[in-house]
């Protein structure tokens, strides 16, 4: 029954493709087995059509399968280090199988490296620069349902987690790469910009202030390699390279349709996975390729709700005295611990399409493109409002959500009848739900080509992200018995075009040279909410955006780059790019780059290093957001106005433009191949952010007379906060990576790998830049909150070591990865000395287990337990000085203090501003594939 469906969908897709280009010839398979000298399987070797850009390559125990036309081709075997071999193959329309033996050669360089020079492109062992390259089988083994999450446990100095607390933050969980924040690492997809999301993340998380690209939006599937060049490449690439830049290859050449099914849940029964992959395509002969993947994917919600510390309740909601709602606090917890939170992971709905196509139309031309498209659809919840913190009783007495359930009719509690107890008889509170839409597209076209040893491609690139929110189940007090209970609050939109030349010649046998340009088109548009989402004080948890804060602003910006390279001798290399921008609302950024290689001991021994300035513009989400906010503030919600640059408040409170964040990177390293089975690196990196942009803490002011008190009062708010360039960072750190493989155990073989990544600094330099307004108002514009989140919310250290072992048709994979410790300090509230501690996440190692058996060709599953051990994040409060140890030392003060962190205990597993990894512990997940 699957199978013709699958032909046919096959055939729908590529139809296009094959009448523009030509049908395809009658093929039949060419497999077999690549082994070297040893007859070791080669995992990972190439196999090509010679002149053509149609191959494969082998899987983990060096099998290929290629699809040839009828008559007789020459195919390439390639490998790193490895001496190249053609066999001349003919097929008559029956299947041949062919296996081969590489020798191991000195000279035999590796696979072309797309993130290195822009010069003659280099490999691996050549480059003067740190790149690690992840397969598409290093992503899968992780068992983890998304691209981000699989990088989080394969590449040390990668970081990300779901925040406790969702909202718009259900469709993009904050990532980064060295502890510089999502935007400061630039993602291309085959070598060309991937647009923003055009969500500003707000949440006092790790990320806050910030946008940057929704990886988890590209299927898995659709993945050839990864290549993560952990340098800062502004002067090749431009703006947001500052911490590097990771390329993502996609699927090119057709070998066979595949269906992958995946599943998974939680070991408490939630957070169910369902996903279902479809790649497949076609050759268009000998002139090109198609292929696509089709993705569909469902993630249930999983509940991790904390019990509720009743002490720390009443301190913040309760009248203290033992009083009525002292009473009633108590009672009501009696009856449901958690107070009806339901926070952990938000529900997911995605479907995503990728399409990779080429085609020659010559031997030295060739037209390219591909094109990415996802819609998501997410479902969250905020904090339950109990009828102790928020009395709207009177307002939401039919609400009922999808299912039926009447959150604001619940249950009736045995309350006592003291009067301010009885008026809640009958009324259990509410949850406000948060739905959030999603649309984010990608395309490419190109043409790209030789001409006399000039290698050209030019190219233009789209992309779009837009987002749109709903919240149900709440009001709007300030409208009484007239609110609406189900609101549109708005939404955002980003997009932007982009157009690259790039040329390169090698015009020596040691001088390379290149250069481009490329110009730059983005808008970004806040999209109003309905009047109702934020009349006064808007829609409860989410308020809406003011239609006087709607509106698009564009930019445009163009840029160019010349970059050399040299052999100084075949040993010793150096490189240099330099470039210059101009963006058209604040003028221009030029940078350079210097980086070196030199090879000793028959390149068993490889020196690197490279010193670099870089640039990173502000987003136009970072210019021109503006918008209210609300935030729990002591037992309240309060309303927190984000003003931008180019307002008239910001102007008022001495607030300038923003302009570029500049950089300086230091990167010093050594590469080791003492044998062909053993590799190790090491490399240190510094990087020194001035001017960096930062998302003020929330202030505010007593005095109404005053500058800042006028504006807070004008606007109907109580804090404000808006963007500045007002600090300096220094963030250094060593990665390392150690790898052997092809270690003969029993009858299998087992590969080893250690990778790992130290902080050796991340500190703000010097003071921040205070303006006068605020300065007079007694305020900052960091305060501890935000100084902890920007240093410390990302763990010190994290090392992966796996192993994995295959033996005929089984394959094992064990990884074990280890969490660094992260902290967090909060303010202080009203004298609960919280200024004086913090909340550190003790170091914890991570066990996930993958285990696969190849049923036939055509048939493998594996089946993934990850976090093995069922570790959970856990943390305890850390003294910062006298009085902070007094309070750790008394009891009672000491749960407060933890309640307090943790929002009375709701969030005390995970931290309400995250931890180093997920709180759902072990996970199961299941895998199939299917190849037709």
């Amino acid at each position: 029954m699957c199978k013709p469906f699958v032909q046919k969908f096959s055939l729908l897709l590529t139809g296009l493709f094959l009448c523009l280009f030509g049908s395809v010839q009658a093929q039949a398979l060419l497999k077999g087995v690549v082994r070297d000298a040893q007859k070791g399987a080669i995992a990972g070797a190439s196999v090509v059509i010679k002149g053509t850009t149609t191959g494969t390559t082998t899987d983990a125990n060096g099998a290929y399968t290629l699809r040839l036309n009828s008559g007789t081709s020459d195919v390439v075997y390639s490998f790193v280090g490895m001496t190249p071999m053609t066999k001349s193959v003919t097929m008559d329309g029956n299947d041949v199988t062919l296996d081969v033996a590489l020798e191991t050669s000195a000279e035999a360089l590796q696979e072309v490296i797309v993130v290195g020079s822009r010069a003659s492109q280099r490999t691996i062992t050549d480059s003067p620069l740190p790149i690690d390259v992840l397969s598409a089988a290093d992503l899968v083994t992780t068992g983890q349902p998304t691209f981000d999450r699989s990088l989080q446990y394969r590449v040390p100095s990668f970081n990300t987690v779901n925040t406790p607390v969702n909202d718009a933050t259900t469709l993009l969980d904050p990532w980064e790469l060295r502890n510089m924040g999502p935007s400061r690492t630039l993602i291309l997809i085959n070598g060309k910009r991937k647009n923003l999301s055009s969500l500003l993340y707000v949440q006092f998380s790790p990320g806050r202030g910030e946008t940057g690209v929704d990886i988890s939006a590209i299927p898995q599937q659709a993945i050839k390699r990864v290549e993560i060049l952990r340098d800062g490449a502004s002067a090749q690439y431009g703006s947001d390279a500052i911490a590097g830049v990771m390329n993502i290859i996609l699927k090119d050449k057709y070998d066979f349709t595949s269906v992958n099914v995946n599943t998974g849940v939680t070991s408490k029964g939630d957070g169910g996975m369902y996903n279902v992959a479809l790649n497949g395509g076609s050759n268009l002969g000998k002139k090109g390729f198609v292929n696509y993947t089709v993705d569909f994917m469902k993630q249930n919600s999983a509940v991790r709700s904390g019990i509720i510390d009743v002490p720390t309740e009443i301190a913040t909601f309760g009248d203290g005295v033992g009083g009525p709602q002292d009473q009633l606090i108590k009672a009501y917890l009696k009856d449901d611990p958690t107070g009806g939170n339901i926070n952990g992971t938000g529900k997911t709905t995605a479907g995503r399409f990728l399409i990779n196509a080429g085609v020659d139309l010559n031997d030295n031309l060739q037209l390219y493109g591909n094109a990415a498209m996802v819609v998501k659809r997410v479902e969250s919840f905020a904090n339950f409002r109990t009828p102790y913190w928020r009395q709207d009783r009177g307002l939401l007495h039919s609400v009922t959500d999808n299912g039926g359930k009447n959150y604001l009719t619940a249950a009736t509690l045995a309350f006592p009848k003291e009067d301010n107890v009885e008026m809640y008889r009958g009324y259990k509170g509410y949850v406000p739900t948060f739905e959030g839409d999603l649309i984010d597209y990608n395309a490419t076209v190109g043409l790209k080509g030789d001409n006399n040893g000039w290698r050209h491609d030019v190219s233009l690139t789209t992309g779009f992200n837009s987002q749109n929110y709903t919240v149900d189940n709440t009001v709007n007090r300030s409208l009484g018995k007239g609110s609406p209970t189900r609101f549109k609050p708005g939404g955002y939109e980003f997009g932007h075009l982009v157009g690259n030349i790039d040329i390169s010649k090698q015009v020596t046998d040691r001088f390379g040279l290149a250069l481009g340009m490329e110009a730059r088109s983005e808008f970004y548009t806040i999209n109003a909410g309905d009047e109702a989402s934020y009349d006064r004080e808007g829609s409860n948890s989410f308020p809406g955006i003011n239609k006087l804060n709607a509106g698009t602003n564009k930019r445009f910006n163009v840029g160019a780059y010349v970059d050399l390279s040299y052999d100084l001798t075949p040993n010793f290399l150096v490189n240099g790019t330099f470039r210059t921008e101009n963006y058209s609302d604040f003028g221009n950024a030029n940078v350079w780059k210097l980086s070196t290689r030199y090879k000793l001991a028959d390149d068993k021994v490889v020196l690197r290093a490279s010193a670099s300035t870089g640039f990173r513009a502000p987003t136009l989400h970072q210019i021109y957001a503006q918008s209210v906010q609300a935030a729990f503030v002591g037992g309240t919600i309060q309303l927190s106005g984000l003003f931008n640059n180019r307002s008239s408040q910001a102007r008022l409170l001495g607030i300038p433009p923003l302009t570029p964040e500049n950089s300086m990177n230091y990167t010093v390293g050594v590469a080791l191949n003492p044998s062909k089975n053993l590799s190790v690196s090491l490399d240190y990196y510094s990087i020194n952010v001035k001017n960096r942009i930062v998302y003020s803490s929330s202030i505010s002011s007593s005095d109404p007379t005053s500058t800042l008190g006028g504006i807070l009062s004008q606007a109907g708010v109580r804090t404000v906060q808006f963007f500045i360039n007002g600090i300096q960072t220094a963030t250094s750190g060593v990665d390392y990576v150690v790898s052997y493989r092809n270690l003969i155990v029993g009858r299998g073989k087992v590969g080893l790998n250690l990778a790992g990544n130290m902080v050796v600094t991340n500190k703000i330099v010097g003071t921040p830049v205070e303006p006068a307004a605020i300065k007079a108002a007694g305020s900052s514009i960091l305060n501890t909150q935000i100084k902890s989140l920007l240093t410390e919310s990302r763990p010190r250290y994290k090392v992966i070591f796996g192993a994995d072992y295959a033996l005929g048709k089984w394959n094992l994979n064990l990884n074990n990865t280890l969490f660094g410790s992260t902290a967090f300090q909060d303010l202080d509230n009203g004298g609960s000395d919280m200024e004086n501690i913090k909340a550190v996440f003790k170091p914890a190692v991570v066990t996930d287990l993958s285990v696969g058996y190849i049923f036939s060709k055509k048939v493998t599953a594996t089946l993934n337990v990850n976090n093995l051990l069922n570790v959970l994040p856990k943390w305890s409060l850390e003294a910062q000085n006298e009085k902070g140890r007094a309070a750790i030392n008394t009891p009672e003060k000491a749960s407060l203090l933890r309640g307090f962190l943790g929002f009375s205990g709701r969030y005390d597993i995970l931290g309400y501003n995250g931890s180093q990894f997920s709180q759902l512990g072990t996970m199961f997940n299941a895998n199939v594939n299917v190849k037709f």
